[in-house]
């Protein structure tokens, strides 16, 4: 019982101490970005932290394979026009990006990262699986194990001048980023190793399609 209260604590407040200010869980109306914040993306320096397109073909099966999309959810052609546009809008507003980018072995992630970003700009990580799986119920120490390995992930600086991108899971309500939409993006300003991060902004695909170039 301690060990699933300290979980519980663990969880809520990585989530309060990656949320930006004045960030809250309720429905908000869409806007574009922030001017202050697409500048410092212009300047490189972040991790991106994306949802994969809306996937609501097909379900994941308990015999999943990650080499057969037929046992996986998968992006539905909503979800594969999110992914192209997600990726025009990056380019067209000059955000640089670090290739390859990164997602997680399932298909709906490597089909949406293949599209906004083309197939062989791709690498696949399977640490994201452990994401995935936090939907699940899973003992107090192999959630910690997890985010302990996740604030690694998040602290690691990108190359000079570019921004990494991720694509892979939401988390569950009040545990580590939070609930994320599809194609919904984290915005994480990672310290280096060993120093943390801190998540900066978020923001949906349409408050991104909304922003104009400045």
């Amino acid at each position: 019982m301690k060990g699933l209260f300290f979980t519980s604590i663990f969880g809520v407040l990585l989530l309060m101490l990656t949320q930006p200010a004045g960030a809250s869980g309720g429905v908000s109306e869409s806007r574009p970005l922030d001017s202050s914040l697409l500048n410092s993306l212009r300047q490189g320096g972040y991790i991106l932290y994306v949802r994969h397109g809306d996937a609501t073909v097909g379900e994941d099966l308990p015999n999943l394979d990650f080499n057969d999309c037929s046992t996986q959810r998968n992006l539905s052609e909503a979800g594969r026009r999110q992914a192209v546009q997600f990726g025009e809008e990056l380019r067209s507003l000059q955000i640089p990006i670090q290739t390859p980018v990164l997602a997680s072995p399932f298909c709906r992630t490597k089909e949406t990262a293949a599209l906004a970003f083309s197939q062989d700009q791709v690498q696949t990580d399977p640490f994201w699986v452990r994401v995935y799986k936090l939907n699940a119920s899973l003992p107090p120490a192999e959630q910690q194990s997890t985010f302990k390995d996740l604030t690694s992930k998040l602290e690691a600086l990108p190359s000079p001048k570019t921004n990494k991108v991720i694509i892979a899971h939401s988390f569950p309500q009040g545990m580590g980023l939070g609930e994320i939409p599809s194609l919904g993006t984290v915005v994480i300003k990672p310290r280096g190793r060993g120093n943390g991060f801190e998540v900066v902004g978020r923001f949906t695909l349409e408050e991104l399609l909304k922003s104009e170039l400045r």
